[in-house]
């Protein structure tokens, strides 16, 4: 047995074209033919005392199955599996068989390596310079790794997609969203498309990307068609907070379908409006103003900051002063909430941020050949983001108290009397 696995990582690994690589690759090899190997033996010894009539064992150890290769970023790695022989039977008096949790059947490049491919696409390499960006990464003559993967993927993609979109939401709960709307260009469209993106944030703190859809420049009944899918779907309840623009259309489609749910107004989008309405000298200074206010530790000093800005700008630059006016109290309403999400609650940044890489991917491209192949890419790139996403500071038990109403006074739990 033991020569039979040394025997597997005598010689050097495919692929590897120096010296460090080459050595890394045969200790990726040892490593995975010990990993498989333990695998084996640990299943064999747990079934060691089921016996035949005869007394024979039922799960014994069967040779090694052919040599295959397995694409890693290192280089090709080459690996033979140790056979089982398991005569057991289940229910339907089928043959129980041995599936290595570690080598699945039908593997032949490692998770990160699949990652990697999408990856690449979505992050800006075109189709055509995929083969020498793979050459470059895995070695040469890694097979299956080519241009064509890529349109076969985004067929997949698709797929992925329309399923995700229809999975059910029963018994999840989400105590926050927060909401946009991201225009792109469509090579093939005359107009912009307008993909309308839900995050939520679950009862553990996660965040999870919630819906990805298309719409018609951020209109309530957009909105009121993802909402209602979300209901329809399972998602009962509503969040205790939304965060986004000043889009009417999702609040007034939210009110509809989840009238519990306050508003938190974007204080990066307001931000911008704002100075919309300033000539360019003035806006460093505003720009310091309106911070001053959502970085006050307490509503009052808020109100003071938000009122000393209004004294300051509204006698030369009422416009402005009448644009951050008309959202006061629903740019206050992160007060009402723990101190310890209001870093994930003045802003929309959770969409802001990971659709800013997909912006590149679509001028990189000079935008999506059609609504659907844009759409399902945006999908594609938030879902691999969701992953970085951060948590809820504060734990569990802070997000339950805001599920269950505890009143928060200035971000601090108010003590019941």
């Amino acid at each position: 047995m033991k020569d039979d696995t040394s025997s597997s990582v005598a010689r050097p690994a495919q692929g590897c074209e120096d010296a460090l690589t080459e050595l890394l690759c045969v200790g990726a090899q040892k490593l995975l033919a010990a990993a498989v190997e333990a695998e084996v033996v640990d299943y064999v010894e747990r079934h060691s005392e089921l016996r035949t009539a005869e007394g024979l064992r039922v799960v014994v150890r069967n040779g090694f199955k052919p040599e295959r290769t397995i694409q890693t970023g290192i280089g090709a790695v080459p690996v033979r599996q140790p056979r089982v022989n398991d005569r057991r039977v289940d229910e339907d008096g089928n043959r129980i068989r041995f599936e290595s949790k570690i080598l699945p059947r039908y593997m032949r490049r490692t998770r990160s390596l699949e990652e990697l491919i999408p990856w690449l696409y979505l992050k800006g390499v075109s189709t055509g310079d995929f083969s020498e960006a793979l050459a470059a990464l895995v070695g040469k003559d890694a097979p299956g790794l080519s241009a064509s993967t890529v349109v076969r993927l985004k067929e997949s993609w698709q797929k992925e997609f329309e399923d995700w979109n229809r999975r059910s939401l029963k018994g999840k709960r989400y105590v926050y969203f927060w909401v946009d709307g991201i225009h792109f260009n469509v090579r093939l469209e005359e107009e912009r498309q307008c993909i309308l993106v839900v995050i939520g944030a679950t009862e553990e703190g996660r965040k999870e990307l919630l819906a990805v859809d298309d719409g018609y420049r951020e209109s309530e009944q957009s909105w009121l068609n993802i909402l209602l899918d979300l209901k329809n779907r399972g998602l009962k309840a509503g969040p205790e907070l939304a965060v986004g623009d000043g889009s009417l259309g999702f609040w007034k489609a939210v009110k509809k379908i989840y009238p519990r749910t306050r508003w938190q107004r974007c204080w990066v989008h307001k931000t911008a409006n704002v100075l919309n309405y300033l000539p360019k000298k003035a806006q460093n200074g505003a720009k310091k103003a309106l911070q001053a206010i959502w970085m006050a530790e307490k509503r009052a000093d808020a109100c003071k900051a938000f009122d000393n800005f209004i004294e300051a700008y509204e006698a030369k630059h009422p416009k402005a002063v009448e644009c951050l006016k008309k959202d006061r109290d629903n740019l206050l309403t992160f007060y009402d909430f723990p101190a310890e999400h209001w870093r994930h609650l003045r802003t929309t940044n959770p969409i802001e941020s990971t659709f800013a890489t997909v912006r590149l991917r679509t001028a990189k491209t000079k935008g999506s050949g059609s609504r659907l192949a844009c759409l399902t890419m945006v999908w594609k790139l938030a879902q691999a983001a969701e992953r970085q996403w951060r948590v809820l500071n504060g734990g569990k038990q802070l997000i339950a108290d805001v599920v269950t109403g505890v009143r928060f006074v200035d971000g601090i739990k108010e003590e019941a009397a």
